[in-house]
């Protein structure tokens, strides 16, 4: 009887041990984003950052900060940690210099296998790109 224990207490442990690591993935029931006034981008995917100054629409940089801060609080940092600063479950935002922009939007829109969601039907371009243009104006960590 006490192997039969054993293993049952066991094995509830790691089913407890597996929820908890999906509980703090953090909540990602997708948020609406307010894109305001930034220019519409369309639905053909680009492959740079149209918002980063010195780009198509560069001007728009400080507004596309302003609408990926928002979109970034209601849809990344439950994973992903305020101000791009992870508590250690997802990768620090901030310092992913090796993904240039193409990387950066084919992972958004289709996701990982490692548990960050597919956000293609719930983000559009203009979304995505303002969380790009907002997570690289933060300072890098020291």
């Amino acid at each position: 009887m006490t192997t039969s224990f054993s293993l049952h207490t066991l094995l509830a442990a790691a089913l407890l041990g597996a929820a908890g690591l999906v509980m703090a993935h953090g909540n990602v029931t997708p948020q609406e984003v307010d894109t305001g006034d930034l220019p519409e981008l369309g639905d053909e995917v680009r492959s740079q950052n149209p918002f980063r100054e010195g780009n198509e629409y560069g001007k728009h940089n400080a507004q596309a900060v302003t609408v990926g801060e928002s979109a970034y609080a209601g849809n990344c940092a439950g994973c992903h940690g305020i101000r791009a600063m992870s508590g250690g479950l997802t990768p620090d935002l901030r310092e992913l210099t090796e993904w240039d922009d193409e990387y950066y939007v084919t992972r958004v829109l289709n996701g990982t296998d490692r548990g960050m969601p597919a956000w293609k039907k719930t983000l559009d371009q203009n979304a995505i790109w303002a969380i790009r243009t907002y997570v690289e104006s933060l300072p890098k960590p020291e």
